[in-house]
């Protein structure tokens, strides 16, 4: 299998150092060969063990177990962990372009990306809402198309809306937007988890789900009828549940994924459980791509503070769907 392409993200966040710490603990956490893209000195500033320069993908399985393989992309600026700026900025879009080429050519068996700073992103002329869309239309798929999951242990969660303001969550939901989400979550399932019959639960929006419409009737005209239709094509789909019931242990235990009708929802739970350890996952690509369920956290850049296990969970879980698409079931 061709090794894992990881973007380095913002060189001023606390991406080069929870990738370097990954590499690091490769070992220990069994994890698949992977090299990096991005300014080598943005891992410099922060980490100081080996690095090594490659020009192509399959330089990295030679040099990975001495040394953290590195895509070089120059960063016209200074790199001072914690202070972003455009440079910066360009210089992890430059990384991310060149990772998400890598990997839709095969060079590059699955994708992980680490944090980059929307906020300059934008000012350099970004327009995409985030990495997600801006992979998806490299990709060829319309955003519309592609779902985010969030991975852990036991948990995976599939929000329906997501980064739209609570009061106009509403305004988004429909059905067919409930049912979209669904059979991406349902096509994700079993093709990078090899899940050949998943089942699915959905979370009502009101409290207690609703109780039959005494609480909002989302349940009963939005949530139902998209469950209704998706049964009746064979799918295992329950709900709509209490979303303050339905992330117990024994709970979780009845599902393969919780689809949920906006952020936090699907959000606090992974959270809350798995803090250091929850995976980003966007599904309806043709490509694996996970990244770490954190931010840039510049706050923490460069005081050697940042823990690396949503790191090393991305990875781990981009290299276990990589070698599940190799021996797809569905």
């Amino acid at each position: 299998m061709s090794p894992i392409a990881v973007s380095l993200g913002d060189p001023s966040g606390i991406g080069p150092e929870v990738i370097a710490k990954a590499w690091a603990a490769r070992e220990t956490n069994d994890l698949k060969p992977f090299f990096a893209v991005g300014d080598r000195r943005s891992i410099e500033v922060v980490w100081d063990g080996p690095i090594a320069l490659i020009v192509d993908p399959d330089q990295t399985a030679s040099q990975f177990g001495d040394a953290l393989p590195i895509m070089q992309i120059d960063d016209a600026d200074d790199i001072v962990p914690g202070e972003p700026n455009m440079s910066g900025a360009r210089c992890a879009l430059n990384a991310l372009e060149i990772a998400v080429g890598l990997t839709r050519s095969g060079a590059a068996s699955a994708l992980v990306t680490g944090p980059v700073a929307k906020a300059q992103l934008y000012a350099a002329g970004f327009t995409h809402p985030g990495q997600t869309e801006f992979i998806a239309e490299r990709c060829g798929v319309s955003p519309s198309n592609v779902a985010m999951m969030l991975v852990g242990p036991d948990l995976r969660t599939v929000p329906v809306t997501i980064h739209v303001p609570f009061a106009e969550v509403l305004s988004h939901l429909s059905p067919e937007m409930i049912m979209a989400r669904i059979r991406a979550t349902e096509r994700g399932l079993i093709r990078n988890f090899g899940i050949a019959r998943p089942r699915i639960a959905i979370a009502g929006l009101n409290p207690h789900a609703g109780e039959g419409g005494a609480l909002g009737r989302e349940e009963i005209e939005l949530i139902q009828p998209a469950i209704d239709q998706l049964v009746s094509e064979g799918m295992d789909v329950v709900g709509p549940l209490a979303a303050d019931t339905m992330f117990h242990a024994r709970a979780r235990a009845l599902y393969d994924a919780a689809v949920c009708l906006y952020h936090d929802q699907a959000l606090i739970p992974i959270k809350t459980l798995y803090f250091d350890e929850g995976v980003n996952m966007t599904l309806g690509l043709p490509i694996v791509r996970t990244a770490p369920d954190h931010g840039t956290a510049f706050a923490l850049a460069g005081k050697n503070m940042a823990e690396p296990g949503a790191m090393i969970a991305a990875i781990r879980v981009a290299a276990e769907c990589a070698e599940q698409r190799a021996t797809n079931i569905g």
